[in-house]
């Protein structure tokens, strides 16, 4: 679809996140549809859209056929707002008579005289107030008085053509439960969106929006999820990668071991992902951290985001080997975030990741681990979608990723929850194996797309000198089975200590 009017032009509604899906707002002095089941939103959506031309000096008008302006001043108040002068209120209250026993059986029936009293009285408001922004809710009282879907039609068309005259950009709400398969609305507005509130099993509701038509302009397509605050409304749109290409400088980013560094052909590339893989306990998130430390050595900041350890828990730890990230956090130079994948939308969390790249200018991601984030989008195409677009998005502002995977098991045929090998630019793979009467770590490189890596196996430990990693061991089999086995001399494993039991 092509653009015809300016950014500028448009009519913003007050929500910066639904501004962008619109690509500035709504073209002035058109019509538009707000729909959605009871519950979704659509009343705050509203007023935040009056509230905004009020803001900007612009009369406003809010018709209310289903709700009364006591209540639509408590939901206001809800939020933190205060209707101003440039926001009339008009509650449409039926005529008493209509209401009279005696009336409802007269041989003419009853909701001709009262649709046509309605027409009248939403007429001589708007003559009366002359606003620039109308919103009508809702239009299912409307539907119900007409009766039929002829009568109903003319009526939006008759409303369409006069706020057309008098230059209005007009807002209806339609809560679907007169008949959600009437579309007769959609052909007549300029702008169709559709509120939507999803139940999952366990955890909060969730939220998403979707614009379905924008007669003559851009919009950005597919579902975009939203929160209802205490404050309005707040839409993340979906993040497209391809919008935010950056250019920066590819170089070589260090651990800080370098063992490590040798593992990985001397070094990850800047503006690359890498995942470790592991069964639970092998250290993934120390490896990330030891990434972390590196960057802010270097005078960069960096971001974790935390969804399976309770991140005083994690402090308590890493403190013990010598790691103080809670002090890192307190300077403001690690920007750490404890997720909870219950409550959280994988589109918020997108925003949040964007929102620390673009305003902090974070150059180093940890997200531990990706089985948490697939709890807040069980559906596995979805997610591999999303994880696609975040690390896309990531690389192109420079920012290099860390993603650990808890792979189901410890020894023998292990599966990751979900595939995405083939995503990230760099696969660190840590095992268990057993050698005389221990259990020991080992660590390879399966996948490095950017220059080779060492293709050897090298054992490491965790204790209270954080990680240490080995010399190349030779002596294995079975390492990519899931069962490695150290066919060498115990000579071999000399110099690893015992600290491995940390």
């Amino acid at each position: 679809m092509s653009g015809t009017s300016g950014i500028a032009d448009k009519a913003k509604i007050g929500i910066e996140g639904l501004d962008d899906v619109l690509i500035g707002g709504f073209v002035r002095d058109r019509l538009y549809l707000l729909e959605g089941s009871p519950g979704t939103g659509k009343t705050t959506v509203a007023l935040q859209f009056l509230r905004e031309g009020a803001a900007r000096g612009e009369p406003t008008l809010y018709i209310t056929l289903s709700e009364t302006e006591e209540e639509l001043r408590e939901t206001a108040v809800s939020h933190g707002w205060t209707l101003d002068a440039n926001i009339v209120i008009f509650e449409l209250i039926p005529p008493e008579s209509l209401l009279d026993a005696n009336q409802q059986q007269s041989l003419l029936y009853s909701s001709d005289l009262e649709l046509g009293e309605t027409t009248r009285q939403i007429f001589d408001t708007v003559d009366r107030v002359k606003p620039q922004r109308i919103v009508l809710d809702s239009l299912s009282e409307i539907r119900l008085l007409a009766g039929s879907s002829l009568r109903y039609r003319r009526q939006i068309l008759a409303l369409k053509h006069y706020f057309a005259r008098h230059a209005i950009t007009v807002l209806m709400l339609d809560d679907l439960t007169a008949d959600s398969l009437d579309k007769t609305v959609h052909s007549v507005a300029h702008g169709v969106i559709r509120l939507e509130e999803l139940a999952p099993e366990y955890g909060a509701q969730r939220r998403r929006m979707r614009v379905i038509k924008y007669r003559g302009q851009n919009f950005r397509g597919g579902f975009h999820d939203f929160t209802i605050l205490t404050g309005g409304v707040q839409v993340f749109p979906r993040l497209v990668s391809l919008e935010h290409k950056t250019g920066f400088e590819r170089g070589r980013l260090l651990s800080g071991i370098a063992e490590l560094d040798s593992l990985l052909g001397g070094g990850l590339e800047k503006g690359s992902s890498a995942l470790i893989l592991g069964p639970a306990g092998t250290g993934k998130s120390l490896f990330a951290i030891q990434y972390v430390l590196a960057a802010i050595a270097r005078g960069e900041r960096a971001a974790m985001f935390v969804f399976d350890e309770e991140i005083g828990l994690l402090f308590e730890r890493t403190r013990q080997m010598g790691y103080d990230l809670e002090g890192l956090r307190n300077d403001g130079r690690l920007m750490i975030e404890q997720v909870d994948a219950a409550e959280l939308s994988p589109g918020e969390f997108a925003h949040g990741v964007r929102a620390l790249v673009d305003q902090h200018g974070v150059k180093t991601v940890v997200i531990d681990s990706l089985n948490g984030y697939q709890a807040a989008m069980p559906h596995e195409n979805s997610l591999v979608l999303h994880v696609h677009e975040l690390l896309q998005y990531l690389n192109r502002q420079g920012a290099t990723t860390f993603l650990t995977v808890a792979q189901h098991g410890l020894v023998g045929d292990m599966q990751a929850p979900v595939d995405v090998t083939y995503l990230a630019d760099a696969v660190i793979l840590l095992r268990y194996f057993e050698a005389f009467g221990r259990v020991r770590r080992a660590i390879s490189i399966v996948k490095k797309r950017a220059g080779a890596h060492e293709d050897t196996i090298r054992e490491y430990w965790v204790g209270g000198q954080g990680l240490r990693i080995g010399a190349p061991l030779e002596n294995f089999q079975g390492v990519l089975r899931g069962i490695p086995t150290f066919v060498g001399a115990e000579s071999d494993l000399a110099g690893m200590g015992r600290e491995g039991k940390a």
